[in-house]
């Protein structure tokens, strides 16, 4: 939460005549003064006395006239030192009867955080009253100055301040500033009460309140924090008010009235605390009659989190969110989710660890965001036990992993399940500083009892091949699998030095993984929480090519690959290349579905081809390809270039993804529906996309990107930015067009017709006192973006 500093108006101020215990006859006048910091100089980072108000008090002054028992009078460029403490006057005098110095004339205080400017300072020493007139100060380690007609410390930390003004906008300049009419500063409570203030632009007041209080410390402090003003063609003139309410030390809550033209008046709070069982946040979001879609009434968004450790062995772990209707992050911009988001999560996990052993009891259910698609499980709950024994005997270890699972879904389609899953498994590990060798055998034994119960198990043929798609075609209630599972991993790593194109360090790092999984007739196990895993490089040697458990492929295979990469002579590595493929022994463990067949196919997977390169520091690509030497086609390819200076960079990206690699690998039915892969795509993915960003100046900045769809010849989005952030404030101007949807559907493609949704945006705020507020440029939503683009150990 941005605050106002400690130095906030007076909150130096009162220094401004030094240690009180003073008198006229402990002051020493030294003509030989030695050489000091700047009056306007910084030195809060200068370490301080252990008691700033014992220190020596020097004084130097053209002359000084004394009437012993009356007054001392300074006169003519006086300058009094103690410590970080300066003051220059024409005139201080000191009344040792009343014990009250005055400093008349261009009176100039620091005291290494805060310089004031007054033309008299009061300072009763018996009861530390300070007063000063027509005052100008000015933060010395942060943007910040304000006047003030009369200043006055009424307490040892309480001040009055008339007619005050703050803003972090340097001298001469009057972008903004926040007047009131008075100011009361409680350094005790660390708040700062502000009366009628007034916030102006140019010295014309923009908006006012009767009655603001704002934290001036570290502690934290209810009040207003800065508004922010915006613009956008899709919701209209945008006005956001942040208000923080400190609650207790260990919770707070800020809740932020969100005006917009278009919709009408939103309410967002997020509520955060802090217990012995971890920290939490309650983020909530609130429109009543969205006036743009006034068929769906009240709308909003929450989301629960909290993550926490007790006592070293429990651990926790939940995440909730839920809107009130399927088109809410479309339609509203949130900070809960996005547009693209085709689910929201919903599960809490409680665990116990010790060294050898662990517990955990999950459940997790989904909120569907999607009208088509299969409804997916949820997990109510799930208990899973996990038992470790490293070195159980020489280099072998033992575990255990285990689990007991109850799934249900609310697709009559599909049918509910219990599932016991026991893993035990022991390892050997061999590893050096050269290479690796681990060799692993395990054991997967799972048991299911599957509810057919009133299941629809009506004939449906989803793709049109005849075949029945039902989802319980050939189940069985209990099912009880054994599964053995064999891996072995070898990997080294060889170095040289390279004198190609250069001196550099070239490692060669080749591998091989040789897996055994027995072929199983599983068709009689539905899939609750599994799904086919990428095959990039990096999955050739995995174990299994599913997650979860539910379906295990079976396997007789080798892996193999290498890397090379190549270091300069500061090991910053400056290229990649990684390349692999599998070699299948058996063959009709190649095409891994439910009932795996013998084909006419070669007894080779994909060659998988990674690559990072790094050239000179300003050149920067990332490339990867999975080619298919059956159809010989390239059935994934991403690819991106990026040029980069101190100023900008210039980004280039493909991807590309053929349709049958589509039907092979992804579960269409819970995306697509009944429409199939037709509802989704015609020839698989094929987009481009251009990326650019530049800093003109130290105030201007602007950023841009476009990318397009190849197979429909379409954008699907693009985004222009310019920012303008001055020495206290910002504004920005954002464009952006996005494709939203097809007309009817994309079904119908070609015939269909592409719709559009593009937004105009002006955001304006202040920078300063620790906020950038309104920064932050709206990018309307847009799902895609700039990406990192290389993966170099630098």
């Amino acid at each position: 939460m941005s605050r106002f500093p400690r130095t906030l108006l007076a909150a130096s101020i009162s220094a401004a005549f030094f240690a009180p215990q003073i008198q006229a006859n402990e002051t020493v006048v030294d003509a030989s003064v030695q050489e000091l910091p700047a009056i306007d100089q910084c030195l809060i980072d200068q370490p301080e006395a252990e008691n700033p108000n014992q220190q020596p008090i020097t004084v130097e002054a053209d002359s000084l006239e004394g009437v012993n028992g009356d007054k001392a009078t300074y006169s003519g460029n006086v300058v009094v030192v103690q410590g970080k403490k300066r003051m220059k006057a024409d005139s201080v005098t000191l009344h040792q009867q009343d014990n009250v110095v005055v400093a008349e004339g261009n009176v100039v205080f620091s005291d290494g955080a805060v310089k004031t400017v007054s033309d008299k300072a009061v300072n009763n020493l018996n009861t530390e009253y300070v007063e000063l007139n027509n005052t100008k100060y000015q933060f010395l380690c942060e943007p910040g100055r304000g006047e003030a007609v009369y200043v006055s410390k009424t307490g040892k930390a309480m001040y009055e301040i008339e007619d005050g003004s703050i803003t972090s906008c340097p001298e001469g300049d009057n972008s903004w500033q926040m007047k009131a009419s008075s100011i009361e500063i409680d350094q005790n409570e660390e708040e700062a009460t502000f009366f009628n203030p007034r916030f102006e632009i140019q010295r014309v007041p923009v908006f006012y309140l009767p009655y603001l209080t704002v934290p001036i410390g570290d502690t934290r402090k209810t009040g207003f924090l800065y508004p922010t003003a915006s613009y956008g063609s899709s919701d209209g003139i945008e006005f956001e008010v942040p208000i923080y309410w400190n609650l207790a030390p260990n919770y707070d809550l800020a809740t932020t009235l969100k005006y917009m033209e278009a919709r009408g008046t939103q309410l967002n709070s997020t509520f955060r605390y802090l217990t012995s069982f971890g920290q939490g946040e309650v983020e909530s979001e609130y429109l009543p009659d969205d006036k743009k879609h006034p068929e769906k009434g009240d709308r909003w968004a929450m989301q629960y989190t909290h993550d926490g450790i007790y006592q070293q062995n429990w651990k926790f772990h939940i995440d909730y969110s839920k809107v009130s209707d399927i088109d809410y992050f479309t339609d509203v911009d949130s900070n809960i989710g996005k547009r693209e988001d085709g689910q929201l999560i919903q599960e809490g996990e409680f665990q116990y660890r010790t060294r050898n052993w662990d517990a955990t009891l999950l459940a997790r259910d989904f909120q569907v965001l999607t009208e088509a698609g299969n409804l997916p499980y949820r997990i109510l709950p799930q208990l899973s036990f996990n038992y470790y024994s490293p070195e159980i005997a020489p280099y072998i270890d033992f575990d255990v992993i285990s689990q007991v699972s109850r799934f249900d879904t609310d697709d009559k389609t599909k049918p509910s399940a219990t599932r016991v899953h026991v893993e035990p498994g022991i390892t050997i590990p061999i590893h050096s500083t050269w290479g690796s060798w681990t060799t692993e055998a395990r054991i997967l034994g799972t048991h299911y009892q599957q509810d057919l119960d009133g299941v629809d198990t009506s004939f449906r043929d989803t793709d049109g091949d005849g075949k029945n798609d039902n989802s319980t075609y050939g189940l069985k209630e209990n099912v009880t699998r054994v599964i053995p599972e064999f891996r072995s991993h070898a990997g080294l790593v060889l170095e040289r030095d390279a004198h190609v194109l250069g001196n550099y360090t070239q490692t060669l790092e080749p591998q091989i993984q040789y897996l055994y999984v027995p072929k199983e007739d599983q068709s009689d196990i539905f899939l609750y929480d599994t799904t086919l895993l990428q095959t990039d490089y990096y999955g050739l040697f995995r174990s299994r090519k599913f997650s979860g458990v539910d379906y295990i492929a079976p396997a007789n295979q080798f892996s193999y690959g290498a890397s090379t990469r190549f270091f300069d002579d500061e090991y910053k590595e400056r290229l990649n290349i990684s390349f692999g493929q599998i070699f299948y022994l058996d063959r009709s463990t190649k095409n891994s579905v439910s009932t795996p067949s013998e084909d006419e196919s070669t007894r080779y997977s994909a060659w998988s081809i990674e690559m990072d390169f790094n050239y000179d520091d300003y050149l920067f690509y990332h490339g990867g390809v999975q080619y298919d030497i059956d159809s010989s086609e390239m059935q994934v390819a991403n690819s991106t270039l990026e040029y980069r200076i101190a100023d900008g960079y210039l980004q280039g990206n493909y991807r590309y993804v053929t349709e049958s690699y589509i039907q092979q690998t992804v579960d269409l039915n819970s995306i697509a529906g009944d429409g199939g892969i037709n509802s989704i795509t015609r020839k698989g993915i094929s987009q481009a996309g251009l990326l650019a960003g530049y800093t003109f100046s130290p105030n201007w900045n602007a950023s841009a990107q476009y990318f397009y769809d190849l197979t429909t010849s379409q954008a699907i989005e693009w985004l222009a930015r310019l920012n303008y952030i001055d020495d206290c404030w910002y504004i920005g101007f954002t464009y952006t067009n996005q494709l939203r949807g097809w007309k009817p559907d994309f079904s119908s493609y070609p015939n269909a017709e592409a719709e559009y949704e593009n937004n105009f945006s002006i955001n304006f705020g202040i920078v300063g006192f620790g906020t950038n507020m309104g920064t932050d440029s709206d990018d309307g939503g847009n799902s895609l973006g700039y990406g990192r683009p290389f993966f170099l150990n630098n």
